[in-house]
């Protein structure tokens, strides 16, 4: 009998419909992944996401944002080894991610460090920029400023808006964070052993 590998424990925060979190799910599936989907945080109870996390069996948690959020959902992560935002539309506290430092990480859709922040899809189009992307980042006290560790560059036609290029962007985000929290989930694991 083979010795089964020890997978690290994902903890996936959302506050939408949740197609990051459905690729990360899928991706946990496959045999050579080293993690583990075990928990979903919401700040949304009505987030369309919580369906994919029922849907695929993982227990899921809701809380009203802001007071004290990150405090009641420490609680639940005691056996998280990383934490992903998927859509997660709050900004934690600088505490919470010193405390995740190297563990937490994001997907972003523009090509860091172009469009920090809301909107970023709106904010490439009004500057008439040739490209945009995706970034998959460590999260840093500074908003999408973390270190970057996977991104993919989409060109901006002439004729996307904001919606075209939104969708062009998110086909690529399916793909690159899945492998993304592969990368991180095989660098803890070396430092482990």
């Amino acid at each position: 009998m083979h010795n089964k590998l020890k997978k690290l424990q994902v903890a996936i925060f959302i506050s939408g419909r949740g197609s990051n979190l459905e690729s990360l799910i899928q991706s946990s599936f496959t045999k050579q992944s080293l993690v583990e989907v075990q928990l979903v945080v919401s700040n949304n109870s009505k987030a369309k996401g919580l369906t994919i996390a029922k849907k695929n069996k993982i227990p899921f948690i809701h809380f009203i944002p802001r007071k004290n959020f990150e405090n009641k959902v420490m609680k639940y992560l005691k056996n998280i080894d990383i934490i992903c935002l998927a859509g997660f539309m709050q900004v934690l506290d600088s505490k919470f991610v010193r405390h995740w430092q190297s563990r937490l990480i994001n997907i972003h859709p523009s090509y860091l460090p172009a469009f920090k922040g809301l909107n970023a899809q709106d904010q490439a189009i009004k500057a008439k920029a040739s490209y945009s992307g995706c970034s998959v980042h460590y999260v840093s006290t500074k908003i999408d400023s973390g270190k970057i560790i996977l991104q993919k560059k989409v060109k901006i036609l002439k004729k996307d808006n904001t919606e075209s290029l939104s969708k062009k962007i998110l086909i690529e985000e399916h793909k690159v964070y899945p492998k993304a929290l592969q990368m991180v989930a095989k660098t803890l694991l070396t430092r482990q052993q």
